[in-house]
Order: structure tokens, then C-alpha cells, then sequence
């Protein structure tokens, strides 16, 4: 303990997030925002960067999937013993939720860096004695709930979470990063501290990153479930709230914040119009190229980049890696993931055969069904080269047309004929991600644009040489160089009417995967290999978390 409380007298920067998703079998993440979550604080241990994450516990965890025979989707709780992850901490807060004293304890998980920089990771957690049964469970369920439960759990994140820092000596932070707004309400507890004054003193502490440019993903409360839960907020500021009179956490976040940032370059431009009296930057997302990159590509860059782990810019030279190399790993990867898939589902998928890879989570904008949007098409272009076609992604718990999707897709299986072969793998997670980003040799991603604020599937798949085959939206729109690092589908303009939207980007992907991807792969291998090379030196190198993170210490840490 001693030497937890002399570093967190050294931590500069609070880094809060609703999930942080460090491990598979630690599942305190739901996907892309948790996962992002944890490559950053990955990220800021290797590069030393004198951080401590904040977030909440999740004894649940999000849940288990399992798809039944007739494609629907089953949520399991996920009950994982943290005490065989995280370590116990002493203090106890208080957080008043409608009038109740909730006791708030707290767990730890250091994550240690390439350079054996330690990082502390503080889990809250309401299931304490003296609590009442209902706030318990207040850190049972991630993303459970009703829209209360939703904003107690904000309650314990943002409030819970900075008298927590104090509380273990965490006396120094100069600034908070809330990643998205359900930890906006740390800002309500800095602006106690200064007795409702200075409000450029706050602003100059808090840093705010939005996620999202759909209307709908950023939380929203009714001024009266705010005030019967926390009657002390601030109702006197108007830009807390939103055109319909609802506490809007992310004008809470942008408010109180002197830097916002959104998290592509097309995603800046898009929160600039959503949020016009606010500044926005962009630092565009990355991931944990440690954490991605398959073991068979780990021993290639070993050998020929040695350095990689330390510094991801170093990918770039995969420039003089031979591309016959290249080819030859991801082969050994494709061969492990199909080896896998074949013994645990009954398949017979094959390493000759172009393997088209899909996963994310599954909800309406993402599309799932753009690929057999016209089956007789899709058979007729599999008659010239066969196709293998891996799905995978949960749909939320409550995302009824998220579960039709994938239900859907999985219906189609025994119409799409000889030539293609179809499956959807259950619970999709962390270390089944990791071999799937590498062992497919496309990576399909079909947003509805401009819905995808950033995406991070195509970076970790362009860290194992697998071209991206995607829609321009997000960081897509910065990656592609057509023909060199993979395809674009559709153009940058928006249609407009969804279902015409629909017909033109099927008709770009149909068009592209057969007069170009599958040429390509059957006939042309050494054009393609040098495709899987271009998309780790120009790709891998710089969506990565190691410039990300520096990006954030320069921009909105330290300036």
C-alpha cells in the first residue's frame, strides 16, 4: 500500500470512463467504448504517462451470449470473482442518491507497461454492507437497468469516483478526462469544491471526449428524476440542459471542459455541427498494438522490428519486411483461426478459400445485412470465387431490432448456396477478437454514415496486415488509400433516404468484390501481400494508441 499511495501522490491526469476493458475474462466492457478505454490506459503505461482510470465494477459483468438454434440471442449473467483480478482498497465514500447515504468502496488493478510503468485502475463498488439492497446493485449490471438506475450509476462514476481519489491520496490531479459523458458529473463535484465559482478554473481541468454523432447515444434525463435523485445539481445553468428541458450529460461534459475533442477527423466536423457554441478538435482513436497483434505476427515483428512493442511508429518498417513474409504469418494465422472455428462449430471452412470477416456490435446503423442485401448477387459473385463469411457481435440486452439483425443474418445461411459458407460465432470478446482481426483476409464494416464516430475493428485488423474493406465514415475516411490499404464502398456523400442509401453502397460493395478483391486475392497473391504490408507501415503505425495517447498529453494534458 505504501507504494500505491507514494505514486498516486504523482498522478497528473484522472481518466474516467463508464467501462474499461482491460481482459476477456474481466468483464467490465461491453465493446468498442471499454475496450478503447483500456488500450488507452495500456497505452499511457507504456509511454509513462502519470495516469489513474476510474470507472465501476460490473460484478455481472455485460453478459454471456448464446445464439439458440433458431438465431436468437440469449443473455447469460456473467458472475467472474473479482477478487481473483483486483485487489480490495481500505476507504469507503459516501455518495447521497435521494437522500440516501450510499457507501462507495473501491478495488484496484494495476497494469503495468512495456517499460514497467505501473498504471492504477480503480473499480467502484456499491455491494456493501449498510447499503440497501436496491443500491447494491447499483455496480451489478453494465448498461442494466432502467433510466434511473442509469443515472445512479453516473451518480456513483462521477461523484463516487472523485471523492474516491481523495480519499486514496490521489491529491494531486491536474486534470479529468471524462470519455463521453456518463462521467460528466465529476464536474458538479469540482464545482462544489469551488463554491459554485471559478468556473475557468474548472474549464482548465477537464478535458471531454464525445463518442458518438447519433442524437440518441448521448444521455439524457428528465429535470425531475435529476432533481429527485440529486437535489443539489445546478438547475440554474441553462447549458446543462438541452432544447427539451432534459440534463444532457454531454452538454455537462462541454460546458465545464477548456478542451473537447471528438475522435476521428469526420467526426469533429460532424460534433461541430451537433454542438456549434463549443470548440471541438479531433484526435482520432487508436488501438493497443501490443494487445492486438496475433502471436504469429508478434514472432515476425520480433524478428524483423524488435523495437514495435516500445514504439508503434516503428511498424512502418514492415516496409522492408519481404511480402512473401508477410503472407506466409497471416497464413499461420488464418490456419489457427480456422482450426478453432472448425472444432468448436462442426464447419468445415478451408484456408484456400477468400474469408470475409464481420464483427461488431450489433445494432441497426452498423448494418449487418448490407452484404446479402441482394442474395442472388452475392451467389452469382461466389460462382466466380468462393466466399467464407465470419460474423460475430452482441446486440444490447434491449436492442430488440439489434437482435432481429443478427437473427436475420443467420437465417440467410441455407439459402447462400455451394459456394459460400456462413457463420456467426457467439460472444464476441476480446480474445476471440484478437484471432479474428487476424485470420480473415478482408475486414468487412458497413455503417450507416455518418453514424460511425470513429470505429477501431479495421485498426486492429490493419495491425495484422488485413485489409480493410469499408465504408468511408469514421477513421476509414483517413486510412484508405484505395487499392493500397485495402477498398472504400460508396463515396463521402450522403444520399440521404436510407433505403437508396442502402441500394448504392451494396451495389459499391458487390461492384468492388467482384471486379476487384476477389481477382485479386485467387490471382493476383503477390499484389495482395503487398496490400496486407501497406496497411501495417502506413495503417498500424499510426492508429495506434502510442500516438493517440501522445496526442492527448500534447493537445490536453499538459498544454
Amino acid at each position: 500500500m505504501e507504494r500505491f499511495f507514494k505514486s498516486a501522490e504523482k498522478r497528473k491526469i484522472a481518466y474516467f470512463s463508464m467501462e474499461i476493458g482491460l481482459f476477456s475474462d474481466m468483464p467490465t466492457y461491453s465493446g468498442g467504448l471499454g475496450v478503447l478505454a483500456g488500450d488507452t490506459i495500456k497505452a499511457a503505461a507504456d509511454l509513462s504517462v502519470p495516469i489513474v482510470g476510474v470507472t465501476l465494477i460490473y460484478e455481472q459483468g455485460y453478459f454471456t451470449q448464446k445464439i439458440n438454434d433458431q438465431g436468437e440471442q440469449i443473455e447469460i449473467p456473467n458472475n467472474w470473482r473479482k477478487e481473483d483480478f483486483l485487489e480490495p482498497q481500505d476507504a469507503q465514500v459516501i455518495v447521497l442518491i435521494e437522500g440516501r447515504e450510499v457507501r462507495v468502496r473501491c478495488w484496484k488493478r494495476t497494469y503495468k507497461g512495456v517499460k514497467e510503468y505501473e498504471v492504477p485502475i480503480l473499480f467502484l463498488d456499491t455491494n456493501v454492507p449498510g447499503n440497501s439492497e436496491y443500491d447494491k446493485t447499483l455496480t451489478s449490471h453494465l448498461y442494466g437497468g432502467d433510466i434511473k438506475y442509469r443515472f445512479c450509476q453516473e451518480m456513483v462514476l462521477g461523484i463516487g469516483g472523485m471523492r474516491m481519489l481523495k480519499a486514496l491520496g490521489f491529491n494531486e490531479i491536474k486534470k479529468f478526462h471524462m470519455n463521453e459523458g456518463h462521467a460528466s458529473l465529476l464536474t458538479i463535484e469540482l464545482l462544489k469544491e469551488n463554491d459554485y465559482h471559478n468556473l475557468d478554473e474548472i474549464r482548465k481541468k477537464c478535458v471531454f471526449t464525445t463518442h458518438t454523432p447519433v442524437p440518441a447515444g448521448h444521455d439524457r434525463f428528465d429535470v425531475d428524476l435529476v432533481r429527485q435523485l440529486m437535489p443539489d445539481f445546478p438547475f440554474n445553468i441553462q447549458e446543462l440542459q438541452d432544447a427539451e428541458k432534459k440534463i444532457n450529460m454531454t452538454l455537462i461534459g462541454l460546458y465545464f471542459s477548456n478542451y473537447i475533442n471528438g475522435v476521428a477527423k469526420k467526426h469533429m466536423e460532424i460534433s461541430q455541427e451537433m454542438f456549434p457554441n463549443y470548440p471541438i478538435h479531433s484526435i482520432t482513436n487508436g488501438v493497443h498494438s501490443a494487445t492486438w497483434v496475433c502471436d504469429e505476427f508478434e514472432e515476425l515483428f520480433d524478428k524483423h522490428i524488435p523495437e514495435w512493442r516500445h514504439d508503434s511508429f516503428s511498424l512502418r518498417y514492415a516496409a522492408g519486411i519481404p511480402a512473401e513474409e508477410i503472407m506466409k504469418t497471416h497464413s499461420k494465422a488464418k490456419k489457427a483461426l480456422l482450426d478453432e472455428i472448425n472444432k468448436k462449430y462442426g464447419v468445415d471452412f478451408d484456408a484456400d478459400t477468400l474469408t470475409i470477416g464481420f464483427a461488431r456490435r450489433a445494432t441497426a446503423y452498423k448494418r449487418l445485412d448490407l452484404l446479402f442485401r441482394d442474395i442472388e448477387k452475392l451467389k452469382a459473385i461466389a460462382a466466380k470465387g468462393k466466399l467464407q463469411i465470419i460474423y460475430g457481435g452482441k446486440a444490447h440486452a434491449r436492442d430488440f431490432a439489434g437482435k432481429d439483425l443478427i437473427k436475420k443474418v443467420i437465417s440467410l445461411k441455407n439459402s447462400l448456396g455451394p459456394n459460400i459458407k456462413f457463420i456467426y460465432l457467439e460472444n464476441y470478446d476480446m480474445t476471440l477478437a484478437r484471432k479474428l482481426v487476424a485470420g480473415v483476409d478482408v475486414w468487412l464494416n458497413t455503417p450507416m454514415r455518418p453514424r460511425e464516430a470513429s470505429g477501431t475493428s479495421g485498426m486492429k485488423a490493419a495491425h495484422n496486415g488485413v485489409p480493410n474493406f469499408s465504408i468511408l465514415d469514421g477513421w476509414w475516411i483517413e486510412g484508405c488509400i484505395e487499392g493500397v490499404t485495402g477498398w472504400a464502398i460508396g463515396a463521402l456523400t450522403v444520399i440521404g433516404d436510407e433505403t437508396k442509401q442502402d441500394d448504392e453502397d451494396a451495389r459499391s460493395l458487390y461492384d468492388k468484390l467482384e471486379r476487384v478483391i476477389i481477382p485479386t486475392y485467387y490471382n493476383d497473391k503477390e499484389a495482395y501481400a503487398e496490400i496486407m504490408k501497406s496497411e501495417i507501415v502506413i495503417n498500424a503505425s499510426f492508429f495506434n494508441t502510442h500516438r493517440m495517447v501522445s496526442q492527448y498529453v500534447l493537445k490536453a494534458y499538459f498544454h
